[in-house]
Order: structure tokens, then sequence, then C-alpha cells
């Protein structure tokens, strides 16, 4: 009777959703809201309504901070819908719980437990202490960061422009930019042609670039930043990994991309337009979703190299998507670690605790099964070819928006499957799966072990 009792306690007193389920829904409820506004005539400029699936798509695309698009977005969309997709992108890129909190602080709301907790798990910190001041210092950091970045693009769109829509352009590109989001409104200029007009503008480029690795490098690492100056030595061992690996990537990235183009689209273009390509290619496939080169002329060895950088991503608690960085930094460090048979997986004077690398092993192999099994579906429903097809579902899980131009000719099924890897993108693949497990209490039995052998 007394246990019984205590089930019955145990499940009144229960959360009804976890707190990934409920950050979840909230997304959901982002898409639904801005697929149904999409849908309105006076959304599209020839009056006509977009179909259900487009519009639900580029809700998706937008809330995700993807970039993917089946219409162009300067050409298909009005004023009004150009809005919607901003809002969408910069609700996706920090989440709805932190705007929620900066409502409640502004109508001077007491932020309870259960409130920080979901907030620790949608801006993805370590601890929940300090994680209302934190979301403060983000709110106020991207205001500023999108504000200084529609200034200096602004002052390039301006003279092309005109000062009404030169602003504008500069603001919707900024925030796109910093929240990793990959829309853009060049097709003014022509369709699908991005950033590409503005492959030798050092300002645009610069800015961009500055803008997708501010986004990107996670709000953790910003707090730890603001705290230290630039003491390298007293950040926590999450910021060293970070920035080690962003820098890495950024700069080993251009440098493949230039020896892998050099006799391809770079070939007779000036140093200095040489250079900003290849660090633009490098820094976009990070999940910003813009890009200053043709994709589609790129060599297929270019599409591979830039097929690895999408999967891997930006980095945790950011705007961005992919595995992410420390999650590659783990398992590097943990194969080093095998390699050289010792105990345990160190680095920068620390030991990694065993428990994130099951975690980044799960996410790992989640995500690449996701891509294949991906790539598998819509190859068997699309006469495209494979290269293209794997392109297009490692920038949708990646959350990246880069594309070789296959998108709106894809199916209903094709596009749906992209969409649904865009969700498990932006949510991360492991944190999707989870959604369905969480609540599930783990059994204190334990079965006895047992040696197989692997490799």
């Amino acid at each position: 009777m007394e246990q019984t009792e205590h089930r019955l306690r145990h499940k009144l007193h229960t959360p009804r959703f976890s707190k990934v389920q409920i950050i979840a829904l909230s997304f959901l409820g982002i898409i639904l809201v801005g697929m149904l506004l999409l849908l309105l005539p006076f959304s599209t400029r020839d009056g006509q309504s977009t179909s259900l699936l487009d519009a639900a798509f580029t809700a998706v695309s937008a809330t995700c901070v993807t970039g993917l698009i089946v219409h162009d977005t300067f050409q298909h969309w009005t004023l009004f819908g150009q809005l919607v997709i901003l809002v969408m992108i910069q609700l996706g890129g920090l989440g709805l719980m932190a705007f929620s909190v900066t409502f409640s602080l502004l109508l001077r709301r007491r932020i309870g437990l259960k409130e920080r907790g979901l907030l620790q798990e949608s801006v993805n910190t370590l601890q929940i202490g300090g994680i209302v001041k934190l979301v403060r210092q983000v709110l106020l950091g991207t205001l500023l960061f999108e504000g200084v970045g529609a200034i200096l693009l602004s002052l390039r769109f301006v003279r092309d422009f005109g000062i009404g829509k030169g602003l504008y352009y500069g603001i919707f590109h900024s925030v796109s930019a910093f929240c990793n989001g990959g829309f853009d409104l060049m097709g003014v200029r022509q369709a699908g042609s991005s950033m590409t007009y503005y492959a030798g503008d050092p300002l645009v480029n610069l800015t961009l670039i500055s803008l997708i690795l501010i986004g990107g490098i996670g709000f953790l690492v910003w707090d730890d930043l603001l705290k230290n100056k630039w003491h390298f030595r007293q950040y926590r061992l999450h910021t060293k990994l970070v920035l080690s690996m962003t820098v890495i990537l950024l700069f080993g990235g251009a440098i493949l991309f230039y020896l892998l183009e050099r006799d391809g689209i770079l070939a007779g273009e000036p140093v200095g337009k040489q250079v900003l390509l290849s660090l633009f290619q490098s820094a976009t496939t990070r999940t910003a979703g813009f890009n200053t080169a043709d994709t589609a002329a790129l060599s297929d060895s270019s599409k591979l190299w830039m097929v690895m950088l999408m999967f891997v991503g930006g980095n945790p608690g950011s705007t961005a998507g992919g595995v992410k960085t420390t999650t590659m930094a783990v398992l590097l460090i943990y194969l080093r670690s095998t390699l050289r048979k010792t105990k345990g997986a160190e680095v920068f004077g620390r030991r990694l605790e065993e428990d994130v690398v099951k975690r980044a092993a799960a996410i790992l192999t989640l995500s690449l099964m996701l891509d294949l099994f991906g790539t598998l579906a819509i190859t068997a429903l699309e006469q495209l070819p494979l290269a293209d097809v794997l392109f297009e579902v490692c920038s949708a899980l990646g959350t990246v928006g880069i594309s070789v131009g296959i998108t709106g000719s894809l199916t209903v099924f094709s596009k749906l499957i992209l969409m649904f890897l865009m969700y498990c993108g932006r949510m991360g693949s492991l944190t999707f799966a989870l959604i369905f497990t969480e609540n599930r209490q783990a059994s204190p039995v334990q079965k006895p072990t047992e040696r197989i052998l692997v490799g």
C-alpha cells in the first residue's frame, strides 16, 4: 500500500514534459507560427499563397538557422515575409527561452528554478548558477555585435542600394550571419547568388566572417573571455578547446581549400581575393550558409572537404550546428590516449571525464547514421549525383545552408527528410534522441560483464 502511494506521489510530482521536450516544443511552436504567417498571400510578391510544404520548409530552415531555401528570399517573399524569416532566425538562433526570460526581467518577474533549468539546457551551460546573468550578457552582446555588424555592412550596401534599402540589408545580413542563419537578400542582383558579388570586398567578407565566428563561438566562451580577458591559462578547459579548434579549423580549412582550388575557381584571381575566398569558405562552412564562391563549380575534392567541415560545425552553446568542435576534440584526444596506451584522456593539464567521451561517441555515431541514411533515402528517391545529395544532407544536418542548387527541385519526401534533418541538427542529434528517452529511469540492476573483441 505504501509503495503504491509512493509511486502515485512520484507520478504527480513528475513534470509532464522534460526540459529537452519543452525546448523541442518551443522550436516547433516558432516553426508553426512562422509557417502560418508565410502562408498569407501578402507574404509573397505575386500575392499568391505559398504551398504548405514550401512555407513549412522555409520556416524550419529559418528557425533551425540553416539557410536552405526552396524560393529565393528576395524574389519570392515581400518585406513582410522577409521580416517573418528574420524574426525566426533571431528566435531560432538564441532560443525562445532566452527571450521569455528577457520579458520576465522587463516585467520584474522572479525567475524560478524551473525556468533557470530550462535556460541552462537552452543555452547549454555547465552550471545553473549565474544563468540569468549569462543570458542578460548574451542578449546585450547579441545586440552589440549585430548592431556593429549592421553598421559596417550598411557602409557598403548603402553605396550599392541607397540609404533605406542599404540600412535594411545591413541589419538583415548582420542578424543572419551572427545567428549562422545563411539567408540573404542578394537575389536583388541574381537569384541564389548569395555573396558572390562581394567575393573580393574586404569590408563585407571580414565583417561577415567576424559575425559568424562570434555567433558560433559559444555563450559560455563569451563569459569566460569577459572574466579572464587575454589570460589563456585562466580559461576553462572548455574555452581552451573551443578556441584551439576554431583557429585550427578556420586557418587549416582555408589553406586546404586554397590548395584544392588554386587551379580551379581561384586560378587567375588576385592574391587578396584568393585569400578572402579561402577564408570565407572555411568560416561559412562551419554552419553559416553564405558563400562567395559558386558551390556548384567547386571540384569534388573541395566539396568533400566542405562536407567534413559542415559535419564538425561550430561550438556548443552557440548559434551554430554540427557535431561541434569539442566533440571532435574529445574523440581525437581519446584516440591519442588509446594509441599511447595512457590511462585517461588528458589535455591542457586536465583529464576528461569518461562520461563526456561516451557522449561524444554517441553524438558522432548518431550524426553519421543520420547523414548516411538521409543520403541513402534521397538518392533512392531522386535521380541526382551522390556527391550533390551528400552535400545537401550534411548541409541540412549541420544547419549550414550552403547548397549546390538542388533543394528547390526535390520531391515532397526528400524535402521532408531535409526538414527532419534540419530540426535534428538544431536540437543536436543526441538531444533529439533524448526527447523520447529522457524520462525513462535507468534500471538499478547491472548485468555481469564479459569481454568481446573489437577492431
